[in-house]
Parts: structure tokens; sequence; C-alpha cells
């Protein structure tokens, strides 16, 4: 875990001093905050472009697919920050395979959830019919 967060530190600096250079080179003045304010603003609006056109596709098909994209991202920022929290306090190791196991156990009780929602409605689905074989009769 902590090499991962190492790597992606490192990866963020490469990009960093690769913008901050090209804004040099290119006679702009920014400070640090300008360049958070307009690579973070940019970044922003094509995840928001891209995640809005997912969503709205998806929700043609099931909000239960965006229900269960936005709870597998607060997942994940939940499951990091416990490791985080865990390698700050020192209550625990920080291993990047206790993230792994803590999305599989969502990944498992949504599966079960899933298997629940779709018997039910292949339930009613049955109940429904049959009542119209019945009222056609």
């Amino acid at each position: 875990m902590r090499e991962i967060i190492l790597l992606l530190a490192d990866v963020v600096n490469v990009w960093h001093d690769v913008i901050l250079k090209f804004t040099v080179m290119m006679g702009w003045n920014l400070s640090d905050k300008d360049l958070h304010f307009w690579v973070i603003g940019i970044l922003g609006i094509i995840g928001l472009i891209f995640v809005d056109i997912l969503f709205h596709a998806l929700a043609k098909w099931s909000i239960t697919a965006i229900s269960f994209l936005f709870t597998f991202a607060m997942v994940l920022v939940f499951v990091f920050a416990v490791e985080i929290q865990q390698k700050i306090t020192g209550s625990g190791n920080m291993e990047f395979a206790d993230a792994v196991v803590s999305v599989l156990g969502f990944f498992l009780f949504c599966g079960i959830y899933f298997v629940f929602i779709g018997i039910i409605r292949a339930i009613k689905k049955y109940s429904a019919n049959k009542k119209e074989d019945q009222d056609a009769a």
C-alpha cells in the first residue's frame, strides 16, 4: 500500500513539474495556486462530462447501476481513508491487500443483494403474469 501511494505521489510530482515547466516556457507566470486552479478545474470538467454521459446512459437502463457506481466510489474513498488512518495512528498495517479484501467484501454483499432483488422481481413478475392469465380466463 505504501509503495502504491509513493508511486502515485511520484506520478503527480512528475506531471506537476512538467506542467509547471511548460507554463514557464510559454511565458505564463502562474503560481502554484493558479496551476492547481487550472489543472484541477480542467480535469474536473472532463470528469464531469464523462460521468454525465455515462450516468445518462445508465439512467435509461438502470438507476441501480448508478447507485452501485456511486456507492463503489464512496467505498473506495472510505477504504483508502481507513488504510491511511491506520498508518498515521499505528492502529494496523497499511496494506494494499487489506483494501482489495475490503472491496471484495463490498462486491460479495452487492452480489447477494442483487440476487435477492432479482428473486423478488421474478416473483412479482410471475405473480403479475399469473393474475393476468386468471383475469383473461
